[in-house]
């Protein structure tokens, strides 16, 4: 495994357990944000396993997934095309009042929960195993 796997695998479940932690302290935009990230890095732990290359800079789920060549289940795609739409406007913000409306403390749970399933997951992938 590369070493670099290895960091992109580590930073994923840091950034997982802060998502945690934003959502105990009311910080839900910054779960979404942060559960966006951790999915984004154990897929570039894939991608980087894959083609022994870095990972290009991109923040693209669906572009990281195609690139992988990984089949998710169908409910955990839909889950991961919401959350890509989703980050785009928690880093943007254009009206924080209103994002953060939309992102009540359920939702934030909800995201919370799917994105420990989709690293769960992805961790299964064969060219992680190696660990």
């Amino acid at each position: 495994m590369f070493k670099e796997t290895k960091n992109w695998i580590e930073s994923s479940d840091y950034d997982a357990q802060t998502a945690a932690h934003m959502l105990q302290t009311g910080r839900f935009i910054y779960v979404i944000f942060m559960c966006h990230l951790a999915i984004e890095k154990i897929l570039k732990a894939i991608v980087q396993e894959g083609t022994g290359k870095l990972p290009n800079k991109t923040h693209d789920l669906i572009y990281l997934i195609q690139t992988a060549k990984i089949i998710l289940p169908e409910h955990l795609m839909d889950f991961i095309g919401k959350i890509n739409n989703a980050s785009i406007v928690t880093r943007y913000p254009e009206d924080l009042s209103k994002l953060i409306s939309s992102y009540p403390e359920q939702v934030a749970r909800d995201y919370l929960n799917s994105t420990h399933e989709v690293i769960a997951w992805l961790k299964k992938d064969t060219r992680l195993m190696k660990l």
